[in-house]
């Protein structure tokens, strides 16, 4: 009998990325019966831990050194590389067969510069499953995954609620708080704020002004415990955010807005929910003026999001 292959997955960062990777792993495991290892940065780690298509976790603070050693001991039949950046490079050490992953750095580039669209029509996950064709397994349809554990469950003693993922990696990904208070006084449901610590004094500001119905849980949970609300939520409003595609595998009805960064770039919801909403400012010359997006406008209007219809928001 023939023994099964042992490979190894990489990414490094950030939540949506390692999320987009979960049919990767699945399809290994299921497709294969491959033995699957992943590396990633330790901050990341929590949401692949409970994966049952993950074999073992490496993970680091900053450097492939710190482990490099212990995956040469593992003799490796492939490393699929995700991330492609000059830290998994550092990976071609151990000498093992490896395929990387398409980032289609010059069509982002031509696209968030030149408003020249030479991006194809795929999804970030299809070109992530490009990476494992070769070894004979195919889409299985079934999207994303997101695992978590009893001691991710949180009873927020709340009904009938919506969630609002505030938060976001760069300036020109996050609606202004003039515009989410709007968005929130014309919403006839309990909201719930979710999002880091960073978020938690812009989600008190929109609390106050909005009144008893918006509850602030920016802060106070995990990026698993957020999850866990967030599942049970009647839909989620979000940002283009990791929250979004975690959702996604949670298969909610999703309502995406996209400011700096664009659906074309390729992190759109993947299978998605048929009662999504991308909301989006259209034929905006300066959309998209960045891949993952800016600390500032560059162009100083920030009509991408100041220009945001708040009525697409009620039901």
């Amino acid at each position: 009998m023939q023994k099964p292959l042992k490979i190894l997955v990489v990414r490094f960062s950030s939540i949506g990325d390692i999320v987009l990777t979960s049919p990767v792993v699945r399809i290994l495991k299921n497709q294969l019966n491959a033995e699957v290892h992943f590396i990633t940065k330790k901050v990341y780690k929590c949401l692949i831990e409970h994966n049952p298509n993950i074999d073992k976790i490496y993970s680091i603070d900053t450097d492939i050194k710190e482990v490099v050693s212990e995956l040469k001991n593992e003799n490796y039949d492939w490393i699929i590389d995700l991330h492609n950046n000059i830290r998994s490079s550092q990976l071609k050490r151990i000498r093992v067969k490896s395929r990387s992953y398409k980032k289609l750095n010059l069509q982002k580039f031509l696209l968030t510069n030149f408003g020249i669209n030479r991006m194809p029509k795929t999804h970030t996950v299809d070109r992530f499953l490009d990476t494992i064709s070769h070894l004979g397994v195919k889409n299985d349809g079934k999207g994303l995954d997101f695992f978590l554990s009893k001691k991710d469950e949180v009873d927020i003693s709340v009904k009938d609620y919506i969630c609002f993922a505030i938060g976001g990696n760069h300036f020109t990904k996050i609606l202004p708080t003039t515009k989410i208070i709007e968005i929130c006084k014309k919403i006839n449901k309990t909201i719930v704020l979710i999002g880091g610590e960073d978020d938690y004094n812009r989600a008190e500001e929109i609390e106050n002004e909005v009144g008893r119905k918006v509850i602030n849980l920016c802060g106070k949970y995990s990026i698993n415990q957020s999850a866990h609300i967030m599942k049970h939520a009647k839909y989620l409003i979000t940002h283009d955010t990791g929250f979004m595609h975690i959702a996604a595998a949670f298969q909610m009805k999703i309502y995406s807005v996209f400011g700096g960064t664009h659906p074309d770039l390729g992190f759109t919801p993947y299978l998605p929910n048929p009662e999504n909403k991308i909301i989006q400012v259209e034929n905006l010359s300066c959309r998209p003026c960045h891949r993952y997006g800016k600390s500032k406008c560059p162009e100083g209007h920030f009509n991408c999001m100041n220009l945001i219809d708040t009525d697409l928001f009620i039901e």
